[in-house]
């Protein structure tokens, strides 16, 4: 039986100040002054249409994403999560994190954010070094990164991010470790750190660069956590490593199935319906032009059918390194854990998962071979 899972808010600020070669997300180059009173207006009514949604709960996340939300003032953001709290209830302990491009933020504008109700931001550094920063088409340098970091430690956030992307054109084993030391010293309570892949409709998918083998990949992935271990960080997701206490509670909802509301260009959202026994997924009209001037912000609205929910749900949660209780995966699918038991057997079999009465939990060999896992419930 369906259980209301947490309810999260996804906002999309769409507008950077140039794309960078290798983002498939629903980005656009800054032309003009930014719309930002219409645009948050704009917000706040999609927000009221899917009011529906709520059914009684509160927010205990919320995450400004673009884009570069950045770009818009510490004023416009206030607004907007003042115009969001009058609509949802916020946990007292709500988490709010907004993205920021190092490049894009003045640096005054720290304390404005997090006085605007920002508690956690995430800075989109990539890397450290100016050749990659150059091939990534990022607008900021070192130095920059580094004051950005240091800003945001000292402003009053509750923590911060620091995003990074190893197996970039032409790296080093020894250039990806020198990316992790000079984070780490920053002492960013949260690191993402991931590898780059090579997206369609994106400039590097038209004009490929020359990325390391598999064989480096696999070294600097393998040594980078173990350096990263041996800093203090703890991997809780594929991508994910945090100082204990600071993992970013609004990705876990996502991986935990949980539900989430998403407005602004082109976001995504998922949604339990208790009353009708469905569990949907929502997407916005993706252009700005497009998003400014409708009336209904929706695009497009899609029923999760009920044989694909336990492998929905699988595809997300198996992106944690926590065990799966079992309790979870029929209250967030309504679907009995008897009907994935011979999946779970052929996993069981092939050394890629543990069965206790409680959870299922993923072996070494599993969360090393997370797609082979997957084929045994499609």
């Amino acid at each position: 039986m369906l259980v209301l899972p947490p309810l999260s808010l996804y906002i999309h600020i769409p507008w950077c100040v140039q794309k960078c070669p290798y983002c498939d997300f629903n980005s656009h180059g800054q032309q003009n002054v930014l719309p930002q009173q219409d645009y948050v207006d704009a917000l706040l009514s999609d927000l009221r249409a899917d009011m529906h949604y709520v059914q009684g709960r509160q927010l205990d996340t919320i995450f400004i994403g673009g884009g570069t939300p950045s770009l818009f003032d510490a004023a416009q953001i206030a607004r907007l999560l003042e115009g969001v709290s009058t609509l949802i209830p916020f946990n007292k302990e709500i988490e709010i994190t907004m993205e920021a491009n190092p490049g894009t933020l003045e640096h005054d504008d720290f304390k404005a954010y997090q006085q605007a109700g920002v508690t956690r931001l995430s800075i989109g550094v990539q890397s450290f070094a100016k050749e990659k920063l150059n091939l990534l088409g990022r607008i900021h340098g070192e130095e920059e990164a580094k004051t950005a970091a240091l800003k945001a430690a000292q402003s009053g956030y509750n923590s911060f991010n620091i995003d990074l992307m190893h197996g970039l054109p032409n790296q080093s084993f020894d250039e990806a470790m020198s990316d992790i030391e000079t984070a780490a010293k920053l002492n960013p309570p949260h690191l993402s750190w991931y590898q780059l892949t090579i997206e369609p409709n994106t400039l590097f998918h038209s004009k490929p660069p020359q990325l390391p083998d598999d064989e480096a990949l696999w070294e600097i992935y393998e040594q980078g956590h173990k350096k990263l271990a041996a800093l203090g960080y703890e991997q809780y997701e594929i991508s994910a490593y945090a100082k204990p206490g600071f993992q970013c509670r609004h990705n876990i909802n996502y991986w935990k199935f949980g539900d989430y509301l998403g407005i602004g260009c082109g976001a995504h959202g998922k949604i339990t319906d208790i009353e009708k026994n469905k569990i949907l997924r929502t997407v916005k009209i993706k252009h700005p032009k497009g998003y400014l001037a409708a009336e209904d912000y929706t695009f497009d609205t899609t029923d999760i059918k009920d044989e694909d929910r336990a492998l929905e749900y699988l595809m997300n949660r198996l992106r944690l390194m926590h065990p799966i209780p079992k309790q979870e995966f029929e209250q967030r699918t309504g679907v009995k854990r008897e009907s994935i038991q011979a999946g779970i057997e052929q996993a069981i079999n092939k050394g890629l998962l543990t069965d206790t009465p409680s959870q299922w939990i993923l072996t070494p060999k599993g969360h090393m071979f997370v797609n082979e896992l997957l084929a045994q419930f499609c």
